[in-house]
């Protein structure tokens, strides 16, 4: 049994063949995923788990370049907007229109859906180096 780090067997397999500018998105409950996608659906209920407390435990394994995150985040969902400066203080984060962001789904590794339950809590997370 592994016992530290990210136990989701799925994710740790993702997260551990990311590379340099791969991406991985992370998602709301209600963003439509391209059926192409490779998904991973953590979404147990109503708000859990919920998006932010996802990202904190993916940021504690992948080296992230650049944030991607839509547009809308900011005035839509200003909450969520808000945790993603906090989880990402110094990392860029490139803000795109929500339809441009779905397309821009497409071209990710992975898609992990949580079960969060507010607009526009989606990320897609630019791998980087850690040398």
């Amino acid at each position: 049994m592994k016992k530290c780090g990210i136990l989701n067997r799925d994710i740790s397999e993702i997260v551990a063949g990311m590379g340099h500018t791969d991406m991985l998105g992370v998602c709301d409950a209600g963003l439509p995923i391209p059926s192409n996608a490779r998904r991973v659906d953590l979404a147990l209920s109503e708000n859990n788990p919920r998006f932010a407390d996802v990202l904190r435990v993916i940021l504690r394994e992948l080296s992230v370049e650049k944030v991607i995150a839509e547009q809308e985040t900011e005035t839509q969902n200003p909450a969520v907007y808000q945790e993603i400066m906090e989880v990402f203080p110094d990392t860029p984060v490139e803000k795109i229109p929500h339809a441009e962001f779905k397309k821009m789904l497409g071209q990710v590794k992975a898609i992990i859906r949580t079960g969060e339950f507010t607009p526009y809590a989606n990320v897609i997370l630019v791998g980087g180096v850690v040398y």
